[in-house]
């Protein structure tokens, strides 16, 4: 978890027979920071080792479960932006990774905003309940990006030409149009309650056996990722070098249009 005299933005607890993973970096709208994401290892490496946890529910404070890559560290960085860009591309293959290898299943829980990359983090959860207040959107097309790493996990998830559309465009969603193309398992009006059903479903499962048919699904999932994971961190590092990627976070931080957005008709 949190070292000493670092701030907490990943917490843990057990209830209920479930590791409950909060993500509370509220500040930045729970974007993948490199501290968040070392803290969310160690919850998830917490949870595989906790007797007590038959399930892990990954939830989050505040109005959004994930608001993708933080872009304002990414601005920060020191060095190259192509090597930063990779290096930030690996870290979070490994935390893709991390989820489907996992021993035990992971519920994504959202009642909030998601984005970017963490519609990859939802789509590499086991199962994924989602509240009234929860949108979704892959905004990298609109940032001169692309949905490098998450495609894998989310091609595995959304039938091919829901994802086309929710790729090209970067439009907003809702959690029934989630569950629609198959992004989310249900959407829910009581995320509390329904996420309490799911995990009972669970208590009759053995943990081998959880584990064993766990690993038959992510298996295809974990083997596109490796196989091709160089190559996706390739082209986010390539994208991170260009003047459209510039100019598309500087209006993404500076909360303006980029310069070639087309006005409405």
């Amino acid at each position: 978890m949190a070292a000493e005299g670092e701030q907490v933005l990943v917490r843990y607890e057990v209830s209920g027979g479930a590791a409950r993973v909060t993500l509370d970096s509220q500040h930045n709208r729970n974007a993948i920071s490199t501290a968040l994401v070392a803290q969310l290892h160690a919850a998830l490496d917490r949870a595989a080792a906790d007797d007590d946890a038959r399930v892990v529910v990954l939830g989050h404070a505040g109005g959004t479960f994930c608001a993708g890559a933080d872009l304002s560290e990414a601005s920060a960085s020191q060095g190259s932006p192509e090597a930063q860009a990779a290096e930030r591309t690996r870290v979070f293959l490994g935390l893709l990774r991390a989820i489907l290898s996992h021993p035990k299943p992971v519920i994504a829980a959202v009642d909030g905003h998601v984005r970017a990359g963490g519609m990859g983090l939802v789509a590499a959860c086991d199962l994924a309940l989602a509240g009234p207040a929860s949108t979704f959107a892959l905004t990298e097309v609109r940032l001169g990006l692309a949905a490098a790493m998450i495609s894998v996990p989310l091609a595995a998830r959304i039938t091919s030409r829901d994802l086309s559309r929710a790729l090209l465009t970067g439009e907003k969603f809702d959690s029934e149009h989630a569950r629609r193309i198959g992004l989310i398992t249900e959407a829910v009006e009581d995320l509390e309650a329904a996420v309490g059903d799911l995990v009972d479903a669970f208590r009759p499962c053995s943990p081998q056996g959880l584990a064993e048919n766990k690993a038959l699904l992510a298996a295809p999932i974990l083997a596109d990722l490796d196989a091709r994971g160089e190559d996706l961190a390739g082209v986010t590092a390539r994208l991170f070098t260009t003047a459209e990627v510039a100019e598309g976070m500087t209006a993404f931080l500076e909360r303006r249009p980029p310069s070639w957005a087309t006005p409405d008709a």
